[in-house]
């Protein structure tokens, strides 16, 4: 009790109700009141984990109070998760760790008296665990009472390991600075190539010329009597970026879909330039003897010029042209439609200060699974395709290994990502409307293929907004040690990075999300 009484005699008291009962904390216990922001789920984590959410620069765990407390009903006009325009996040402190406790509504502050406070005991309620409760305030003087939360055991029983540097036998590194094992590389007589789409058409370029992939803004910022194709510009790291409509300079049709789109950042001589373009749908490795140089007919017309090769695929059924990010905008610089002076006088000194911010920044492959984010190094991703119309079923194999198909005459095994992350089947499907992707990843002589629901991109995250997550589990833990946090043009975005050579080790993954 010497714990909740100061020595005036009175206590200020964080009071709220969760399922309709009457809780309250420590006012100097509670870091903080507000709403609850965007939440991004994480896997592998205790029933009780919302999500995750940045506050402050801090990524921190969101437990939901009515779920570790098995409450029952809702908040007013809510729903059973207690998700209600009254609802409220506690921010707490545990092992150093700021955790976020999401309750349905607060309903005040207010000073206790001492003799209002009393062991739990005196005020029972079978449906919360007592070992959970510092006390109760009692009832009286036309003022409710309440349970006092003891957070301490509470967060601990749902996260045994949270802001702890290692866990069980030190099996975790929580650095900062953890960074992930050895990847293997793209083999020399390979070309690593980025599938974009125009106007429903293929066109690809080299990955080592894509800096990044991001979303094309809300805001674009126009430039007056620019041609078509000078789209505007836009911001990415407080530096400006040109943007080049590439169906626009190729003179095609207008997309069905009339979407956002996607801005592929491109290394040019003028500086960085972000090509707009429909969707980025793969990823693939090519051998150099499939990508053919472009027919002498067509090489010495202007319109060619941007083009490198041809990559034949699918036994020449599939032909995809292979542009230069060096010659791109010289399209049709004989009647002024290239990029021109302008867009380099744009740049500036900006451009500069943003190419050396990418030098101090990581390059993800980033999918998209179950409503969130992941990304995995570019170095470990051979290749990005869609899911094959069969799979050949393993058997005796892992329940997340949904079976076999071939790749260039080798075995390749499909991990359905979904199950081995224990995500729930049939929520948040391929924004691309189809059997989503398969994401090829490998670490030495490992190899496997990643059922996933749809690609965001390639994304670069600098030094400074990458973080550690917060250690939910120790199988979490393992895949996911870091997280990048980004936030552009009022966008927010929370990329979970993963660890492909963990990823690869499946048997040892299997011993520990198998059941005690």
């Amino acid at each position: 009790m010497a714990a909740i009484i100061r020595r005036d005699g009175v206590r200020s008291f964080v009071f709220f109700t969760v399922g309709g009962m009457g809780l309250a904390l420590p006012l100097d216990s509670v870091l903080e009141i507000l709403r609850p922001p965007a939440l991004v789920p994480i896997p592998l984590g205790p029933p009780s984990l919302e999500g995750l959410a940045r506050r402050r620069g801090a990524v921190l765990p969101v437990i939901g109070l009515r779920r570790v407390l098995g409450l029952a009903g809702t908040g007013e006009g809510g729903t059973a998760d207690g998700e209600t325009k009254a609802a409220r996040l506690l921010i707490v402190r545990h092992n150093g760790q700021p955790v976020g406790l999401l309750v349905d509504r607060v309903s005040g502050l207010s000073a206790v008296d001492e003799d209002r406070i009393a062991d739990a005991g005196a005020a029972p309620d079978p449906s919360i665990d007592a070992d959970l409760l510092a006390g109760a305030i009692l009832a009286g003087d036309g003022r409710d009472g309440a349970l006092i939360l003891d957070t301490d055991p509470l967060i601990e029983r749902q996260f045994a390991d949270l802001g702890r540097a290692g866990g069980p036998a030190g099996t975790a590194d929580f650095s900062v600075s953890a960074q992930p094992k050895t990847v293997a590389v793209v083999r020399q007589d390979e070309e690593q190539l980025v599938v974009l789409t125009v106007a429903e058409q293929e066109f690809s370029l080299p990955v080592a010329a894509v800096r990044e992939v991001v979303p094309v803004p809300e805001t674009v910022i126009r430039v007056p009597r620019a041609r078509p194709h000078l789209l505007g510009m836009m911001t990415l790291r407080d530096a400006l970026l040109p943007l080049v409509g590439l169906r626009e300079l190729f003179g095609l049709d207008a997309a069905k879909d009339g979407g956002r789109g996607k801005v592929a950042v491109l290394r040019t001589a003028e500086g960085p330039v972000g090509v707009v373009v429909e969707d980025v749908r793969e990823i693939l490795r090519v051998p150099r003897e499939r990508i053919d140089p472009v027919p002498p007919l067509m090489a010495r017309e202007a319109e060619f010029e941007d083009m490198d090769g041809i990559a034949r695929l699918d036994g020449g059924a599939r032909l995809i042209p292979v542009l230069s990010a060096g010659r791109l905008f010289r399209h049709g610089a004989g009647n002024g439609a290239g990029l021109g002076g302008d867009a380099r006088g744009h740049e500036g000194e900006a451009a500069v200060a943003t190419e050396a911010e990418a030098e101090r920044a990581e390059a993800f492959v980033v999918f998209r699974l179950a409503g969130a984010e992941y990304g995995l190094p570019v170095a470990a991703v051979q290749e990005v395709l869609r899911q094959p119309d069969a799979v050949t079923p393993l058997p005796n194999a892992p329940d997340f290994v949904s079976g076999v198909t071939t790749l260039r005459g080798a075995v390749l095994p499909l991990v359905a990502l979904r199950r081995l992350l224990r995500l729930p089947e049939g929520q948040g499907h391929g924004v691309e409307g189809d059997r989503g992707r398969v994401v090829v990843i490998a670490a030495g002589a490992a190899r496997a293929g990643l059922l996933v629901d749809g690609m965001a991109g390639i994304v670069r995250i600098p030094d400074g907004a990458i973080g550690p997550a917060p250690v939910v589990s120790q199988a979490q833990h393992r895949l996911i040690r870091r997280i990048g946090a980004l936030e552009s043009g009022g966008e927010r975005r929370m990329i979970l990075l993963m660890d492909p050579e963990e990823l690869l080790d499946m048997d040892q993954l299997a011993d520990l999300l198998a059941p005690v």
